[in-house]
């Protein structure tokens, strides 16, 4: 059935300043204009408008942090995309619910998707959408501990980035290099990555993405034992996400500081810089996030001998990360328990 002119330009310019919202990370806005696009694509009733929207509207939830709406989305806009035969609605479906599922940490559900979105991807010849599912793989590959596996798709990732020449990309598979090879514990050659994914940032003019470098350059500083260039860095970092509105990454941050802090022995600005990470991942609801940083706070505790303290901040961490079936910080809690 043809549409009506009006509606579907009407719909097609809502759409189009929404994505404006989006790429600024103005995710309210965002969301309240994906609402708006769903119930007129329901009105036409255009089937396959009504897919985009809901692919839209699940970005915007995740944008958010509520990750159960944003699931509910793309689990619809997956169904609608079945019905039709759309296999790169598919594919895009599948790889948002993957990319949902790892930000949580369910990281078995997320592979599950992701090598699903695969296979459509290569038969759509769509280059962009498997590099961008490579992506999100290897980086699940060294959360899980296997950074030499994720370092051989990481290289293949940065080859096809470097042919497709997707310059922002690229900055982002060179981080992906960098984390592989910090959780080696090399790290003067992540440090190296870092470094090369820096200037493109810049002059792509990515702030968020030059922030998570500066962030990986920071935590490289504290690693490799020099705190207070760390700590330069991370307030830095802290003033851009604070600008950007970015509570996850503000987040992240404030936990790194903290941690930096301990590190110098100052545990009253630690525990401070703690405490205030923790309300903003409660407020997220981003459970794996706080849970990380209770096992930071017990630590200092231990380390000062409140045993107490300690034990009720990894309980909490730990029921935490079995909320979220993340078995290798459950396995993290329990090392930390049994050494106190």
């Amino acid at each position: 059935m043809t549409q009506p002119l009006n509606q579907v330009t009407e719909w097609e310019q809502r759409r189009n300043e929404a994505n404006r919202f989006y790429k600024r990370g103005n995710f309210q806005e965002y969301l309240a204009l994906a609402i708006e696009n769903l119930n007129l694509a329901r009105v036409m009733p255009d089937k396959a408008r009504e897919g985009y929207t809901l692919n839209d509207l699940g970005l915007a939830h995740l944008g958010c942090w509520q990750p159960q709406k944003a699931l509910e989305c793309f689990a619809q806009a997956l169904a609608v995309a079945q019905e039709f035969g759309n296999m790169r609605a598919e594919a895009t479906a599948l790889s948002n619910l993957g990319a949902t599922y790892s930000r949580f940490g369910q990281f078995s559900q997320a592979l599950e998707h992701f090598n699903k979105a695969l296979p459509i991807f290569r038969i759509l010849e769509d280059a962009q959408g498997e590099v961008s599912t490579l992506n999100d793989v290897a980086l699940i590959y060294t959360r899980l501990g296997e950074p030499k596996r994720a370092l051989l798709l990481q290289n293949q990732i940065l080859t096809m980035r470097r042919v497709l020449g997707d310059f922002s990309g690229e900055a982002t598979t060179l981080n992906g290099i960098g984390f592989a090879y910090s959780t080696l514990g090399k790290f003067d050659q992540a440090l190296e990555f870092f470094q090369a994914a820096l200037p493109i940032q810049r002059a792509v003019k990515n702030l968020a993405g030059e922030a998570t470098t500066l962030n990986n350059i920071a935590s490289i500083y504290s690693d490799l034992g020099q705190p207070k260039q760390a700590l330069l860095l991370y307030y830095q970092v802290l003033l851009t996400r604070q600008a950007l509105k970015d509570r996850s990454g503000e987040a992240t941050t404030l936990n790194n500081i903290g941690f930096t802090y301990s590190s110098l022995a100052n545990h009253w600005q630690a525990l401070r810089f703690y405490k205030k990470a923790i309300v903003i991942y409660q407020e997220l609801g981003d459970r794996l996030g706080k849970s990380s940083t209770l096992l930071n706070m017990g630590s200092l505790y231990a380390k000062r001998r409140r045993k107490k303290l300690a034990l009720s901040c990894y309980r909490d961490a730990q029921e935490l990360a079995e909320q979220i079936e993340y078995h290798p910080l459950l396995e993290k809690v329990q090392q930390f328990i049994n050494s106190l």
